[in-house]
């Protein structure tokens, strides 16, 4: 068994990532494609404001070869959460590489914007679909429903494929080259007492694949990459204990709802009452000391 630094922490993967050849071995594993030339889109890695969620962003320009040993100029856009969030801010991150001119071929007098393969990884579940790894793949099909075989650059720069990982479906699968490299990411590896830190079986990784485990060993001793996780421990208990306080005064409010809903229902049954004795609404409203109007209201 061996000690790793845990990449679901935004320092961690970073880490990871910025290597070029881990990033290879991880990209193209997830493509299913041999990557020819990669590299790390430079400055193109965020975090969105932490006190909201935790969502770590990176991006890739990639020339891979397909199935047909031809090949392609690609971006990959690679996103990671820990926690759910809205797709819409998935939708704002994807429509930014839609906007930006850098995005294009080079080679043609009509450029094409470059096709994006889209990655999420995420640290929670989606709703039935039970699998690890979700590949989402576009077809060109006719009004009967055959595919179409060939691509076309005009909706290549307007479609996307993309790749979803839950990480909570992992749990040390090893049905194919993919799912033992993603072990790393397994959870259930967590070392008891230390979140920082996966307990991996080394057997499981081929050897071209021993890259990744070696650039995590080191992520787990470096000294900037253990202080990072540490801050991003404190800020994922303010941001549960934010969540808690906001559940307690949701709570608090139905409460009150619930309280002003039984009161109204009661009032309602006493001016029932009081109108079958034959009293008009103001003796109704002395009756009761309310105002005329919300007897109105409630009647």
């Amino acid at each position: 068994m061996t000690l790793i630094a845990n990449p679901i922490y935004d320092s961690v993967f970073k880490y990871m990532m910025e290597d070029e050849r881990v990033a290879n071995i991880l990209l193209s594993a997830l493509l299913k494609k041999e990557i020819l030339e990669l590299q790390v889109r430079q400055h193109e890695y965020t975090n969105v404001q932490r006190t909201h969620i935790s969502l770590f962003r990176m991006d890739f320009s990639a020339k891979i070869k397909d199935d047909k040993d031809e090949e392609h100029l690609v971006l990959i856009e690679l996103q990671k959460t820990w926690l759910p969030t809205e797709t819409l801010r998935f939708r704002q991150y994807l429509g930014t590489h839609y906007l930006n001119k850098e995005n294009v071929r080079k080679d043609s007098d009509s450029p094409y914007g470059l096709p994006i393969i889209s990655i999420y990884i995420l640290g929670h579940t989606l709703g039935e679909l039970k699998e690890p790894v979700i590949y989402v793949r576009r077809r060109y099909l006719d009004y009967e429903d055959n595919v179409i075989e060939g691509k076309d650059r005009f909706i290549e720069s307007l479609t996307h494929d993309s790749i979803i990982v839950q990480i909570p479906f992992l749990r040390k699968r090893t049905r194919n080259r993919l799912e033992r490299l993603l072990n790393i990411f397994d959870q259930d590896c967590r070392l008891e007492g230390d979140d920082h830190l996966l307990e991996i079986d080394e057997s499981l990784f081929h050897a071209e694949d021993v890259p990744v485990l070696t650039r995590l060993l080191k992520a787990g001793v470096a000294p900037d990459v253990r202080r990072s996780m540490d801050v991003e421990d404190e800020i994922l208990s303010e941001i549960e204990a934010r969540d808690t306080v906001i559940m307690q005064k949701d709570q608090v409010i139905q409460q009150k709802d619930q309280t002003i809903q039984q009161k109204d229902q009661l009032i309602r049954s006493m001016i029932r009452m009081l109108e079958q004795e034959g009293l008009d609404e103001r003796q109704i409203a002395q009756k009761l000391a309310l105002p005329v109007e919300q007897i109105r209201q409630l009647k």
